[in-house]
């Protein structure tokens, strides 16, 4: 038996792509979620002597749930880019993990695919913020101006379907959505034919037009905080708009916190652009924290501790910028 394992957003979906295009396991049993939902090894915990594909979430979160999978005979791959913590070592685990914040699983998968499917890392690195990264990779290719902003465009839906709470705060479930793209080896041709993008965009449309409505808690800092309220609306935009809004001011860090149905606060940071350091570090401090050094977030904060996360976040990235002042 075969098990595909990956993360419900562009990244996860869109690396998965890539390696189903070029080893097909038409019958495996696909394992997914939203994107906060990282650790999915916990529900595989009776699975023994198969093969595991595991792309796009934190070993560090996994470890407990993969250790116990790794003495059951599992063979497994795993590609990721984010905290890994101590790497096993062991027959039957092979790893391909890089935590630059340059790069994401799906440029990962590229790269070890020698770049045959490199538009589906394109569109992932488009909806991990990596824009830099994905017009680099574009520069191999022979895409016009309107197909690299199509890219995009799929990039940045795909990861707007994948942030919620729960699956009912998303459009589709991951694993639909990354059905229906199997079909197609061009994303471009998954465009021009997909109602799931139509879908997308429209609410993305939506949930923006809401969502740039707020304003930030913090006037008159480098850095800017977000504090949207327990909506389906305000869950699914939080990290888009977080991505949004560290394109418009890359010398900022930014903060987004959206209020949980429990009580507990769903915080998303994202570090500088211009120096994309320091947001895995600052989440880990706090309980259900984690992520990578450019974007990382918190799950479930209580909200007595959200004084000392904005103290920690403006402790973090306090520093003077060459136009403003000191955040």
């Amino acid at each position: 038996m075969h098990y595909d394992i990956f993360n419900g957003d562009a990244d996860g979906i869109c690396a998965l792509h890539q390696l189903r295009l070029d080893t097909p396991y038409p019958d495996a049993i696909l394992i997914t979620g939203p994107k906060r939902h990282i650790t999915l090894l916990s529900t595989l915990q009776d699975v023994k002597q198969s093969s595991l594909t595991v792309l796009d979430i934190s070993l560090e979160s996994n470890r407990p749930f993969l250790e116990k999978l790794l003495s059951n005979s599992n063979e497994t791959l795993y590609i990721d880019h984010h905290f890994p913590g101590v790497i096993p070592e062991t027959p039957g685990f092979t790893a391909h993990i890089n935590t630059s914040p340059d790069t994401c699983t799906s440029l990962i998968v590229d790269s070890l695919l020698q770049g045959r499917y490199r538009k589906w890392a394109i569109v992932a690195a488009f909806g991990d913020n990596l824009h830099d990264a994905a017009h680099k990779a574009a520069q191999t290719l022979s895409l016009s101006k309107q197909e690299l902003k199509q890219l995009q465009e799929l990039g940045e839906l795909l990861n707007y379907n994948g942030y919620g709470a729960t699956l009912a705060d998303l459009y589709f479930h991951p694993e639909d959505l990354y059905r229906a793209i199997r079909p197609f080896a061009d994303p471009l041709d998954f465009i021009h034919s997909s109602q799931e993008i139509a879908l997308l965009r429209q609410g993305f449309q939506q949930d923006m037009a809401l969502a740039l409505r707020q304003h930030t808690i913090n006037p008159d800092k480098v850095n800017r905080i977000f504090h949207f309220p327990d909506t389906a609306w305000a869950r699914r935009i939080s990290g888009v708009f977080a991505n949004l809004k560290a394109q418009e001011k890359k010398d900022a860090a930014h903060a987004m916190i959206v209020d949980n149905e429990d009580s507990t606060l769903r915080i998303s940071v994202r570090a500088p652009l211009t120096d994309r350091k320091n947001a895995d570090s600052l989440c880990r401090a706090f309980p259900t924290g984690g992520g990578r050094a450019a974007a990382a977030g918190i799950n479930n904060l209580p909200p007595e501790m959200l004084d000392e996360f904005i103290t920690a976040f403006q402790a973090t990235y306090n520093r003077f910028t060459p136009s403003s002042h000191r955040a």
